[in-house]
């Protein structure tokens, strides 16, 4: 009759110490309260564990609400690993782009104080049209920086501006040029080419190199705003379950000092961040395609040539026109008609070149540490990106490797009891944790928040591949979420959309659970015991 009194209290719900144990819980409660929690209703004494709803079953320290607290807690500590981890990762990209951003900074500034050395000796051509020249260099670093302007329309206007300016300031003062007359002088580039080959040879080299520089530059912080964003994705209930019979659990059974096994580990985090490991593909792409741009810096014409190029380029231009103007200015009077003039003729040669200073063609190029540095630009950025390569498919190992520490192969926690663990070790990303023995997964319901960081990865992929053509690309705001279901997502001017319901009538979850507990039916039975007893007494 007492075994059965006993028994009635198990599955009522009461627990207490077990008949004949006497292992004290000190060391539990020690470490229990260096926890942050409280000893209200913690154990002096082991306690029998049919109570327990994560770790396994036996005599134990925990009640049921140490054992919630510990799960939560374990999840709150995980997730600041993996934000830490994140925010590691987001540092390195922070610095990178800070390194790349001073450098290409400084060649810009370097190449537009070259340009007012270059252009001085043009005399008021220069010292009036400064704001041109300045504006060419501010709207090239504005586009550096993701305005939205278009840099081969820029380019173009440019020249168009110079060539007014050039035949005004060559044309005699008494002859009256009208803007309209200006305008269609402008015209005159593209068929009569008064720059020679200047313009074109400018615009080709300088749109490839600020494309491809600046969409460097946004990939790095697409790059690091997907892993803020991935890293904040909380972890579901059933991994926070298994990270508690992971850490905790041995805690409870008095093994604090018993490290889990390794590949027990492996499966548990596998398993929590199978979603992340998901990005891999398209995170290795992301990164492979910024390899690529990132060495094509170094391709002639390098970067640090183009840029430091560009004053040689805009005055070999001016030259080439002065020393064509007389046959530029016979056919602008054909196109354009005889401009009016105050009381004297076409302007003869000879005034022209008076009134003209001229400039001698040469070359620019980078001294030979600024090569060097470039060098060393790309094989830093290069080696740093390499790293970053296998970042989600390695976060498991880099947690565990902090989880495991000090695990013996057979003398470790695996799940149950002190020894080794014989489950293998899952594969990376969702479809592969359908057999895991650890974290139950339902694989036909993705993390929708890690989907749409996985379509930003291809996205900024394919901008950065246009750009190694030279093509330029539409900068919206590539940090900005994509929008919810339903929103469309353009990729070389074809838009996917999501489908409606993709997810919406998943099939159920085939795996199977386990059955209740032997001692829950014979709670059943015992229940009813009490109320059979009359009936059989009659």
């Amino acid at each position: 009759m007492r075994a059965l009194v006993l028994l009635l209290s198990l599955c009522t719900g009461a627990v207490g110490p077990v008949r004949g144990a006497d292992r004290s819980c000190s060391d539990l409660r020690q470490f229990y309260t260096g926890k942050g929690f409280t000893l209200a209703g913690v154990p002096q004494n082991e306690i029998s564990g049919e109570h327990l709803r994560t770790c396994p079953q036996g005599p134990t320290c925990c009640t049921s609400a140490m054992e919630d607290s510990l799960a939560g807690l374990s999840a709150r500590e995980t997730e600041a690993l993996i934000r830490e981890a994140g925010r590691s990762l987001q540092a390195s990209f922070h610095a990178l782009h800070r390194s790349f951003d001073t450098y290409f900074t400084e060649l810009h500034g370097q190449s537009e104080r070259s340009l007012q050395e270059k252009l001085a000796p043009l005399g008021p051509l220069y010292s009036q049209n400064t704001r041109l020249f300045g504006d060419l260099y501010t709207d090239m670093k504005q586009y550096y920086r993701g305005s939205a302007l278009n840099l081969d329309e820029t380019l173009s206007e440019f020249w168009s501006r110079l060539l007014e300016r050039t035949f005004k300031s060559s044309s005699p003062s008494d002859v009256i040029l009208s803007e309209d007359y200006l305008e269609c002088v402008a015209k005159q580039q593209e068929t009569l080419r008064p720059f020679g080959e200047a313009p074109r040879d400018m615009k080709t080299k300088v749109v490839r190199a600020f494309v491809t520089a600046r969409s460097f530059v946004q990939g790095l912080i697409v790059s690091g705003e997907v892993v803020r964003k991935v890293s904040q994705v909380s972890l579901s209930p059933e991994c926070v379950k298994a990270l508690m019979k992971l850490v905790y659990c041995p805690h409870c059974r008095g093994m604090a000092s018993l490290a889990p096994c390794s590949n027990y580990c492996f499966n548990v985090m596998k398993g929590c961040l199978a979603n992340q490991a998901d990005l891999n593909s398209e995170w290795q792409n992301l990164i492979d395609t910024m390899i690529q741009v990132a060495s094509s810096f170094s391709t002639e014409p390098s970067l640090d040539v183009v840029l430091s190029s560009l004053p040689s380029q805009i005055s070999d231009g001016v030259n080439y026109l002065k020393n064509s103007m007389d046959s530029f200015t016979a056919k602008v009077y054909q196109m354009c008609g005889t401009p009016g003039e105050s009381g004297t003729g076409t302007p003869s040669v000879q005034e022209q070149r008076r009134k003209s200073s001229s400039l001698t063609a040469s070359e620019s190029k980078p001294s030979p540490t600024a090569g060097i540095r470039l060098e060393m630009q790309v094989s830093v950025l290069t080696t740093k990106l390499r790293e970053m390569r296998q970042y989600w498919v390695e976060l498991p190992v880099a947690l565990c490797g902090k989880v495991t520490e000090g695990a013996s192969p057979d003398k470790c926690w695996n799940g149950m009891s002190k020894g080794r663990y014989l489950p293998e070790v899952m594969g990376d990303g969702l479809a592969s944790q359908i057999n895991n023995p650890e974290v139950e997964l339902d694989i036909t319901k993705p993390d929708m928040t890690i989907r749409q960081q996985i379509m930003q990865l291809k996205i900024m992929s394919n901008r950065l591949k246009n750009a190694l053509e030279g093509n330029d690309v539409d900068f919206q705001d590539a940090s900005e979420d994509i929008s919810g279901s339903g929103s469309g997502m353009c990729i070389s001017g074809m838009c996917t959309r999501s489908r409606p319901g993709l997810f919406a009538s998943p099939p159920d979850n085939n795996r199977v659970r386990g059955a209740a507990p032997p001692l829950s039916r014979l709670c059943s039975i015992l229940l009813l015991f009490p109320l059979a007893v009359p009936l059989l007494q009659r």
